[in-house]
Parts: structure tokens; C-alpha cells; sequence
């Protein structure tokens, strides 16, 4: 009986995917006449309008579930016309449009790409940051990032400095190779455990794996053992995954307390990094333009020439117009002697037209991107 009734199912979702192959080939065409009319790849209200045609057709025990589902294929006809589309207009007009569309509240649901796998620190903050979160894990940074940057997820959620150890470089140096907008930050406390199969004890441990920035916020703790290989992994939650699923003795891990509840790991010692205040700040992004309401944060990224004076010009900008640089961090740029770029976080409104004429005249000077206007949380 099961049996034939999956048989029915496979019937219809053959059909159906002829018929998704068939609206993505008309999809693709008014990709492509959008941007020949230079409009954009969303139109929320026509969205609404087809929501509530097809809604109407269904009984109403499953109208939710009709929703999401023309909900999904509407994000994966967008991420598909996206190619075909202008990517960035000017910045000030860009910023201009997403306000004349209204400035909404922070979404409560959504799906974000992290990397790592389940107890990882961003997917912490990931569900910080959105009450509803469907998470989807990467094995890089870089993987977050193309999610992001191809459809697959909406929001994407990255660490990029730590207060004990600094700036997270890696995720610095995917924003001159990837594109997106950050739309919002938090400050997630860190609170580091060394984990170990139940039964273990610290004095038999031989051998610790994390994540490197783990390991360099517990150096006072580690160099406090003797005879013991630190060895690192690609994210803390998966050094516990690797600690729960070896046949191995005397290994442990450094990470999360949720970690040890996930992965069945007994706390050896609690709160093992060097500082009692330490965080992380994670950044969400996003593939499009989005501001929410109290965004008062913007973050910049520039291309200096290699001359006396050039940095100190651009920091005059901001002082003349009264802004507080809250973070500047350089990179130094790929192929280029002795060029930075430089990334800026600074308190502002883009509503203000001064900050607004500020960033078109950076803009217009080429080597700059806008990467986004944002709320800082803790």
C-alpha cells in the first residue's frame, strides 16, 4: 500500500519538475527583459498577487503550506534572473530606492547559510539574530558566502572580529571576492570548554583540537598543560563531532557548552579563555540591498593609492561631517606593491543626505563598495 502510494508520488513530481523546468525557461526571459528596462529582479507586489491567486485554489488546511511553497520557487526564480540583472547601481540611487520602499523591521524568520556544523558559534548567533532560524552549514567561509551569493540561502552569518584576538582576516579578504551587504551584527559572548568523551580525565589528554581562533583566545590555558598536541580544525563544533566519533582516548576539544550537549561530551573545565570578556562580533549578510528600521552603522570598503596623505584626506571627510569611526582595518590588496584596501565601520544614518553626497562622492571615485547600513545588537 505505501509502496503505491509513493509510486503516485513520484508520477506527480514528474510532472512537476517538467513544470518548474518550463516556468524557469520563461523566468530566464523576463530576466533578461528586465534588465534590457534596467528594473529589478523583485517585485514584492506582484509576489502577493500570485500568492493570493494560487492560495484561493486550495483548501484551506493547506494554504500555509501552498504559500511556502510558491514562496520558495519565487526566491530560486529571482536567484536565477539575478545573472541577467544589473548587480550594483549607484550607491546613493540604490540606497535611495530601498528607502522609498520602506524601511521594515528585522525579519524573525529566515535561511542562513553558517559555516561549521551544528553547536558552531555562528550558528549561535544565527539564532540570536533570527528567532526562526532553518540553517543550513558550510564546510569554509567561502562556501557561506557563494550560498549567499547564489540564492541558496537568504541571509548568511560570518565572524568577523574577536575581542581577544582581533580581526577575522579570512572573512575580510572574501569581501573584495564575494559580493553582499551586511544587514546586521551582533556580539555574541564566547565562552570556551575543553570537551572529552564521558569518563576522560584532563590528565590523560594527549592531544586538543579546535578551530585556530579558539586556540589563540585559551593560549594561557593550553600552555598550563604539558605534553599535550594542539591540533586545528575547520570550526569548533566539527573538532567535537571529530572527538565524539573517534575510537581514539585521550583527545579532547575546545568549544561550545552546546556543543557538549549535541555531541554527548563531557566539560573537563569550564570557561577556558584568557579573558572572562570576551566576544565575538558576527556580521549578517545579504546578496541584495536591505535596511532595516534603526540601522545606524554603515560599513565601506575603499582602495587607497599608494601616496602620502591618501588616508588621512579620506578621514578628513569623515571628521568634517562630525562621524565616529568605530572600526579600520586594512587588507593589502592582491598583486599590488604596497595598496591597501581599507574597511570602515562608522555611526551614521544613510538618511542623512550628507552621508548620502559622502558615499556617492567616494562612489563616483571608483575602488569603493558600500557594504551596508545596519544595527549593531549584544
Amino acid at each position: 500500500m505505501l509502496e503505491d502510494l509513493r509510486k503516485e508520488i513520484d508520477a506527480i513530481d514528474d510532472q512537476i519538475i517538467k513544470l518548474y523546468e518550463e516556468r524557469m525557461r520563461i523566468s530566464r526571459k523576463v530576466g533578461i527583459q528586465k534588465a534590457a528596462e534596467n528594473k529589478s529582479v523583485e517585485n514584492i507586489l506582484r509576489e502577493k498577487e500570485i500568492i493570493n491567486r494560487v492560495t484561493s485554489k486550495v483548501p484551506d488546511e493547506i494554504k500555509l503550506y501552498a504559500k511556502q511553497l510558491f514562496t520558495t520557487i519565487f526566491e530560486t526564480s529571482k536567484a536565477y534572473q539575478q545573472q541577467f540583472v544589473s548587480v550594483r547601481a549607484g550607491v546613493k540611487d540604490a540606497i535611495q530606492q530601498v528607502l522609498i520602499e520602506g524601511v521594515k523591521p528585522f525579519p524573525i524568520q529566515a535561511t542562513v547559510a553558517c559555516q561549521g556544523t551544528e553547536g558552531a558559534y555562528s550558528g549561535i548567533a544565527a539564532e540570536k539574530l533570527f528567532a526562526i532560524s532553518d540553517i543550513s552549514y558550510f564546510k569554509t567561509f567561502d562556501a557561506v558566502c557563494s550560498a549567499v551569493e547564489k540564492g541558496l540561502c537568504r541571509y548568511g552569518v560570518l565572524p568577523i572580529e574577536n575581542s581577544s584576538v582581533g580581526s577575522v582576516n579570512a572573512v575580510y579578504d572574501l569581501m573584495k571576492k564575494h559580493q553582499f551587504y551586511i544587514i546586521r551584527s551582533i556580539k555574541v559572548p564566547v565562552r570556551h570548554q575543553l570537551l572529552a568523551k564521558r569518563g576522560a580525565n584532563i590528565k590523560d589528554i594527549k592531544e586538543i583540537f579546535s578551530h585556530e581562533q579558539a586556540i589563540n583566545q585559551c593560549e594561557n590555558f593550553l600552555k598550563s598543560l604539558k605534553d599535550v598536541k594542539v591540533t586545528v580544525c575547520e570550526n569548533t563544533a566539527v573538532a567535537s563531532r571529530l572527538v565524539a566519533n573517534s575510537d581514539r582516548d585521550g583527545i579532547a576539544c575546545i568549544a561550545s557548552r552546546e556543543s557538549a550537549g549535541i555531541y554527548g561530551l563531557q566539560i573537563l573545565k569550564s570557561n577556558i579563555q584568557d579573558r572572562e570578556n570576551n566576544y565575538t562580533r558576527f556580521i549578517a549578510i545579504s546578496r541584495k540591498l536591505e535596511i532595516y528600521e534603526n540601522s545606524d552603522r554603515i560599513s565601506i570598503m575603499v582602495n587607497l593609492p599608494h601616496e602620502p596623505g591618501s588616508l588621512n584626506r579620506l578621514l578628513n571627510k569623515f571628521s568634517s561631517l562630525g562621524l565616529n569611526l568605530t572600526k579600520l582595518e586594512s587588507r593589502p590588496l592582491e598583486n599590488s606593491d604596497f595598496e591597501f584596501c581599507f574597511y570602515f565601520d562608522f555611526e551614521a544614518k544613510v538618511t542623512d543626505p550628507s552621508v548620502q553626497n559622502l558615499l556617492a562622492e567616494l562612489d563616483n571615485k571608483g575602488g569603493f563598495v558600500f557594504m551596508g547600513s545596519y544595527k549593531e545588537v549584544i
